[in-house]
Formats: structure tokens, C-alpha cells, sequence
């Protein structure tokens, strides 16, 4: 009997050892997902409470994550100045024109160099492919926009040059290529037209990808504002929000030197102090909110993007 009772007990040691092994696996991975979001919406949520703080209260500390004062002023600052109203219509501009000319020329030149047919794809490829590891740099990238094209001083400088990504074109590339040849062979013998292949077969089947892409050039195109400084310094019709933000930041930090009022800096009443650190917050969250808002709207083409849309050859 005891023979037979010492295994027994040996497989009722096992088997709590495997239900115990999947609990601490899951209690561990949990813990650490939580705390690694509670590293990363935290930063997010104390800036959010000291935009909205006072700003000579926020000087005293301890601000987390609710304004102990709560204000609008530091936002009244950064809206009171005319610049900042029309860099907000610009770059809204800027990135609706920007995603839409980038997904329809990239995915149009993707389409053409995804058909076999195509006898110069590789060569145009690579030349591609090559730029994304040559760059030109600054002075020459100038003289282009400025002097040869004339872009200076003008909207299109900012949706031009960013018509066609490499690094897109190669990514809807690679999806169209793994589209079933089948259904445009099926098309072409009903008598469509390569552009209408593209524009009813292949562009509804990349909706995942392109949505991915389009994510990407949003982003890029709303936080832009190095081109802005070089070529449209002296257009204030044309200036970005980003720019802006950053001009009345550095003006806030200079009041914030030299014992001024950031307030009347950045071009406000004679109202209350505002903070440099308070201004900063608040222009953290009027760059972050727009992007912050598109994102959960796509967000289930996101990751499906990315995973159809990986580079292989």
C-alpha cells in the first residue's frame, strides 16, 4: 500500500505545480504591464494637472496628478496671440494635404512597381532604397526647395517634398505584392483599366496598410516645424502651430530668466504670473491632444498594418 500511495502523492505534487506555474506567470506579467503604464500615463497625467494649475502655485511642487489651483490662464496665453490661431488652421492643412498627396502618389508608384510587367521596378527601388540611406543634408535640401523650386514663402514647401516616402512606398509595395494575382488577371480579362484595378481591387485591399501610413505622415506632419523656420520665417500667413508654440516657450523661458512676466511675453493681459513650467505644460497638451484624438479612431488598422505590411522580399 505504500508503494502505490508514494507515486500517488507524486502526481498531486506535479500537478499543483502545473496549475501554480501559469498563476505566477500571469500575476508577474500583469504587475509588470501595470506598472509599466502607470510609468507612462503618469508623466501624461501630470502635465495635464499643472496646464491646468496656477502657475506661480505650480512653482511650490507638488502637483500630481489634479491642479491644486485650478486656471485657464496658462492656456489664455498660448491662445492669445493671433500667430497661434492661424499656425493651428495651417498645420491642420498641412497634415490633411500631406496624408492625403503622400497615400495616393506612394501608393501609386507602389502599384506600379508591384506589376511584373513593370521592366524598370528594381532599378526605381533601389534608387529609392538608396535614399533612405544617403542623405544630402541641410544647405543642398535649401537650395533645392528655395532657389530651384521656388517653394520659399509658400504652402506647398510643407506637402511638396513629402509627397513620396521610400520607406511607405516600400511597405505598400510589399502588400500589394502579396495580393493574389489571380484578381487582376480576373479584372483585366473584364476589360479594367490599370488604374481602375488599382483604384477598385488594390487600394481597398490595403485599407490596413494604408491606414497604418496615414498614421504615420499625420504624426510627422502635425509635429513639423524646422521647415517652417527655414523657409517661412518671414510668412506669418504660413507659419505652423508647432513653431508657434515653440516661439512663445522660448519667450516664456527668457521672462522666467529674468524674473518677467511669462504672461505678458507671450502677449497676455496684465492679469496673474504664469510659470515657463506652466507654459510648457500647456503647450505639451495643445500639441499632444489632436494626434492623442485620431489615434483610437485608428487604431484597428494599427497593428494589422504593420504585420501585413512587413518587409520581405
Amino acid at each position: 500500500m505504500a508503494s502505490i500511495d508514494m507515486p500517488a502523492k507524486k502526481v498531486e505534487h506535479k500537478r499543483e505545480a502545473i496549475q501554480w506555474e501559469p498563476i505566477i506567470f500571469h500575476t508577474i506579467n500583469y504587475a509588470l504591464l501595470i506598472l509599466l503604464c502607470v510609468l507612462m500615463v503618469y508623466p501624461m497625467l501630470n502635465t495635464l494637472a499643472l496646464s491646468f494649475n496656477e502657475g506661480m502655485d505650480a512653482v511650490r511642487g507638488g502637483i500630481r496628478l489634479w491642479p491644486r489651483i485650478f486656471t485657464l490662464e496658462n492656456y489664455q496665453v498660448v491662445f492669445a496671440r493671433q500667430s497661434i490661431q492661424i499656425g493651428m488652421r495651417v498645420s491642420v492643412m498641412r497634415t490633411v494635404v500631406s496624408v492625403v498627396t503622400n497615400i495616393l502618389v506612394t501608393s501609386m508608384l507602389a502599384f506600379a512597381l508591384s506589376r511584373p510587367e513593370f521592366v524598370f521596378r528594381k532599378f526605381i527601388s533601389l534608387a529609392f532604397v538608396v535614399t533612405m540611406y544617403l542623405q544630402v543634408g541641410l544647405i543642398p535640401w535649401f537650395i533645392l526647395n528655395n532657389n530651384i523650386l521656388g517653394m520659399g514663402g509658400t504652402f506647398a514647401v510643407y506637402w511638396v517634398p513629402t509627397m513620396i516616402s521610400a520607406f511607405n512606398l516600400i511597405v505598400i509595395r510589399t502588400y500589394m505584392k502579396s495580393v493574389s494575382e489571380s484578381l487582376v488577371e480576373s479584372a483585366r480579362l473584364d476589360g479594367a483599366s490599370d488604374f481602375r484595378i488599382y483604384a477598385q481591387i488594390i487600394m481597398p485591399l490595403c485599407k490596413p496598410t494604408l491606414a497604418t501610413i496615414a498614421l504615420f505622415v499625420a504624426v510627422g506632419a502635425w509635429n513639423a516645424w524646422f521647415d517652417a523656420f527655414i523657409f517661412n520665417s518671414g510668412s506669418p500667413q504660413w507659419t505652423v502651430l508647432q513653431f508657434e508654440l515653440m516661439t512663445v516657450l522660448n519667450q516664456a523661458m527668457m521672462a522666467g530668466m529674468t524674473g518677467g512676466a511669462a504672461q505678458a511675453v507671450a502677449g497676455g493681459g496684465a492679469g496673474s504670473m504664469v510659470t515657463p513650467g506652466a507654459i510648457r505644460a500647456a503647450i505639451t497638451v495643445v500639441a499632444a491632444v489632436p494626434i492623442l484624438l485620431v489615434y483610437p479612431f485608428m487604431q484597428r488598422y494599427f497593428v494589422h498594418g504593420i504585420q501585413l505590411g512587413g518587409v520581405k522580399e
